[in-house]
């Protein structure tokens, strides 16, 4: 089984040369500490960065230079900043190959709830409308199951809908699954976990063909 940091290494084996990438609040931003060091990526985020980097190290923090979850984040040679305007345009234009996200629900049609629970306060949507709307490549990131063990990969997602058919792939603790048509097709099995341990955990569609192997990170 993953924990956060295992589920941003594997994505970032998704990840691929010349990408230019944005990473949503949560798990994604970790993606960009584990992209390998071979390949050239651009990290954008949408409150006005494009180039950044990994972490920066405990008391190297400079609190001017954030991303669109308030983090502090370094930037690499050549980083630009931007107002929102043309932030959204970058990312309404289609000029961001990858988007990466985080959830409380994914339906097995590609729906994706991931900006409000019923009853608790929240400030807006924030840039989530706009990625799921217009990226054509959408990853997300999140755990398997609840803290009440209930499946959060659904037949129709109970929540507040952030984006209708718009999830490529889903990347757990417990599996990398691809949301096809028909549901999700199970593609690898993270380090101990069974496909029984996988169909249990969930509610929508499983898709399972051949041997799934154990992924690699």
């Amino acid at each position: 089984m993953l924990d956060k940091t295992g589920i941003a290494k594997r994505i970032a084996k998704e990840v691929k040369d010349g990408y230019y990438v944005n990473l949503g609040i949560g798990i994604p931003t970790l993606v960009a500490n584990y992209v390998r060091n071979d390949i050239e990526v651009e990290f954008q985020s949408e409150n006005g960065v494009l180039g950044m980097g990994p972490f920066p190290i405990e008391g190297e923090e400079d609190p001017d230079i954030i991303n669109a979850g308030k983090q502090t984040i370094t930037t690499l040679p050549g980083a630009s900043f931007f107002d929102s305007a043309m932030s959204f345009s970058m990312i309404r234009g289609q000029h961001v190959d990858l988007t990466i996200l985080g959830a409380m629900e994914v339906a097995e049609n590609g729906d994706i709830a991931n900006w409000k629970i019923p009853g608790r306060m929240v400030k807006g949507m924030g840039g989530a409308m706009d990625l799921v709307a217009s990226a054509e490549n959408i990853i997300v990131a999140m755990m398997h199951t609840n803290k009440r063990g209930e499946s959060k990969l659904l037949k129709k997602c109970s929540l507040p809908l952030t984006g209708v058919g718009c999830v490529k792939k889903v990347v757990t603790n417990l599996a990398v699954l691809e949301v096809t048509k028909s549901g999700f097709k199970l593609l690898e099995r993270a380090p101990g976990v069974t496909v029984e341990n996988i169909k249990n955990a969930t509610e929508g569609t499983l898709i399972i063909e051949g041997t799934i192997p154990e992924m690699t990170l």
